[in-house]
């Protein structure tokens, strides 16, 4: 994606102002005064009147109605985590840190339906037109980009994209619809709550007109992509700090490396019944946040540091679906103890597969 002119990123067109948008005034959303002086016109401006729901609530109730709770807007994940690897009294410096180096991920309906994310330079998306359908390459996989965009559109060197991308064009919301970007559910953790989407939901698997018989053979046994994803990225410590030189955040991850390892689902429930899953690394250690504070994460293995995953890289015919004994028996594509570093092997016994499926 090239980067946008400067006077690309702030210029309104001429069709903004014939839109039902443009019916209203720029003070109406952005406040400010209504003067032909820019130093007046500009007093008390809010950038980004989407910051605060409430303004797109005055015509969008529906979608804005549980859009506070939603995992974009709270970005409740990433303190769910936090809290269960942490202590209350160590809040304080790991506020800070988020907001230096996490708060950017928050997402306004501004950022998806009016311009791009700040982390790829920003700028109105077409002229401050709304765009109804955010653009896939330059609002979800802006943020979304390492890992799911690089799978999806088949940017990991010799791995092909996704099957419904390059057979279908599919973007994202073919799949992650508009009712689940606006509301989460108040969820604390993106594999919280039901499962959104699901491959059922398009496919017929197991049923009396589904022809692949392993599908019945191992129902609720195996998530989908254990079978249909291939090799994605996983990453090692992500360590955060402020640059000397220039005052912004800056990080820096030990490593990023392709795999794919089957690992079991520390998740289980109703919507989650599988016993497998796909695994992958967050790039989390004991040291990450040294920067603000010692000892940040003092239950740091209370969570594993493998952990369910959804690839975003779908085939119908994988390396490990070419045969019964592609999986069945094949250590190398299970994540076994000789495959975690010993720092990390108390962390993820529940991750751990004992005992690799025998062959068939």
């Amino acid at each position: 994606m090239a980067p946008l002119e400067p006077w690309e990123k702030v210029l309104i067109s001429a069709d903004f102002l014939t839109s039902v948008h443009g019916e209203a005034t720029c003070v109406d959303c952005h406040g400010g005064q209504l003067s032909e002086d820019k130093d007046s016109a500009h007093t008390d401006l809010i950038a980004d009147p989407s910051l605060d729901s409430k303004n797109c609530a005055n015509c969008h109730e529906k979608e804005s109605q549980n859009f506070d709770a939603s995992l974009h807007a709270s970005q409740a994940g990433y303190w769910t985590v936090l809290n269960a690897r942490s202590v209350p009294e160590n809040h304080p410096a790991l506020e800070t840190m988020f907001g230096n180096h996490c708060a950017s991920c928050h997402t306004t309906c501004g950022d998806c339906h009016i311009s791009q994310p700040d982390s790829v330079g920003g700028g109105l998306l077409d002229g401050h037109l709304f765009v109804q359908t955010p653009p896939m390459t330059r609002t979800c996989t802006a943020c979304h980009g390492s890992r799911v965009g690089n799978e999806y559109l088949g940017k990991n060197e010799e791995l092909p994209g996704d099957v419904h991308f390059r057979t279908a064009r599919m973007n994202c919301v073919s799949c992650h619809t508009g009712a689940e970007m606006h509301d989460s559910q108040g969820a604390d953790h993106r594999y919280s709550g039901e499962e959104t989407p699901r491959c059922t939901d398009c496919h017929e698997v197991g049923g009396a007109n589904d022809p692949i018989a392993q599908h019945a053979i191992h129902g609720d046994t195996l998530s989908c992509q254990v079978c249909h994803s291939i090799t994605y990225t996983s990453c090692d410590g992500c360590h955060v700090s402020i640059s000397e030189t220039t005052g912004n955040p800056k990080f820096k991850t030990d490593g990023t490396y392709m795999t794919f390892l089957i690992g079991l689902n520390t998740r289980q429930s109703e919507e989650r019944p599988y016993k497998y899953v796909p695994v992958r690394h967050i790039p989390v250690d004991p040291n990450n946040y040294d920067y603000y504070g010692e000892n940040l994460l003092p239950n740091f293995g209370a969570l594993p540091t493998w952990a369910y995953a959804t690839p975003h890289n779908i085939q119908r015919n994988t390396p490990q679906n070419s045969s019964c004994n592609a999986c069945h028996g094949n250590a190398e594509i299970f994540l076994t103890a000789d495959k975690v570093r010993d720092w990390e092997l108390e962390a993820n016994q529940d991750v751990i597969v004992p005992e690799v499926p025998s062959t068939k």
